[in-house]
């Protein structure tokens, strides 16, 4: 898959094919071969020429006024995510890409990763490599949520192994992990970053559906959401997570675990939490039989009960 040096025509082109003449409401002509919008579908409802928006997605013209911006977005029925998005590309900042260079998580993070005794927390940067962890993070995920693990690629790993031990049955929302991932790693990477055309170079040879997925030209931030986490021995258990940027350090994101409370979540949490800081093994017999929420635990209760 190679890169275009002109993300914003790329991005255009793509949102434009996407696009079905039914959405805008135009007529669909019997004769019509192109796939989604044509270029002067697209600069009609953007109220501009159609040379001129040539022009802009063969990328012979890359600084668009903010007005042309709105206009297009508009036209292409692009959400709030998608506006932003254009608009960095419209409006390319390179004196962010020094400061987004540097991967080390300030001082003040670190401690407050540290802190967070029962709350498992973690930090990427916007390629989705974990960047830092707290050991509540590094229990509830311990292949995955370690510093140099890269999100994206970890949950491909995840799906392809579930698979095969499935016999071709995957989770059903792993493809739906994969979308929000895929979304963020579009929305917040830098096109020219060597380590995003790295992990997407890397995906687009393994995996036909990131092809796929990376092709679609969705963006959008993780904000939050509900995780069901697998947590070993206890079981499945449903995680509300939230992620945030850190203030002062652009392209790095702080993300969160909680667990409601009263919940089977937060028996299990505490559990890891005393085992933690006591330096001790998980004090598994602490917890409940209501708490063990399934595979090989379940069955051995059941054995025990028989």
């Amino acid at each position: 898959m190679g890169w275009s040096s002109s993300p914003l025509g790329e991005f255009l082109r793509a949102r434009r094919e996407l696009l079905q003449p039914e959405d805008v409401g135009l007529p669909r002509e019997a004769s019509r071969r192109v796939p989604g919008l044509r270029r002067e579908e697209v600069a009609a409802r953007a109220d501009i020429s159609p040379e001129y928006y040539l022009r802009i997605e063969q990328g012979r013209d890359r600084r668009p006024s903010e007005q042309v911006v709105r206009s297009l977005a508009k036209a292409l029925m692009l959400d709030d995510n998608g506006l932003t998005y254009l608009s960095r590309l419209a409006r390319p900042r390179p004196y962010l890409r020094a400061v987004r260079a540097s991967v080390a998580v300030s001082e003040s993070v670190t401690r407050l990763l540290e802190r967070w005794k029962q709350t498992p927390a973690y930090v990427t940067d916007a390629n989705l490599d974990v960047l830092a962890s707290n050991p509540m993070a590094r229990l509830i995920a311990p292949e995955i949520l370690v510093p140099g693990t890269n999100l994206l690629e970890a949950a491909y790993e995840r799906r392809t192994m579930t698979t095969v031990m499935r016999a071709g049955e995957g989770k059903p929302d792993d493809e739906e992990i994969i979308r929000e991932y895929v979304a963020a790693l579009r929305f917040n990477g830098d096109p020219h970053d060597a380590r995003l055309q790295d992990v997407v170079g890397r995906l687009s040879t393994r995996h036909l559906s990131f092809r796929r997925i990376w092709a679609e030209y969705d963006v959008k931030p993780l904000s939050a959401g509900v995780s069901e986490t697998l947590i070993e021995p206890f079981g499945t258990v449903s995680l509300n997570w939230q992620t945030l940027g850190i203030p002062r350090s652009p392209g790095q994101f702080l993300t969160t675990y909680m667990a409601e409370p009263g919940s089977a979540a937060a028996a299990v949490l505490r559990t890891l939490s005393s085992g933690a800081s006591s330096g001790d093994e998980v004090p598994m017999r602490r917890l409940e039989p209501p708490l063990v929420l399934g595979g090989s635990d379940r069955e051995a209760r059941d054995e025990r009960a028989s």
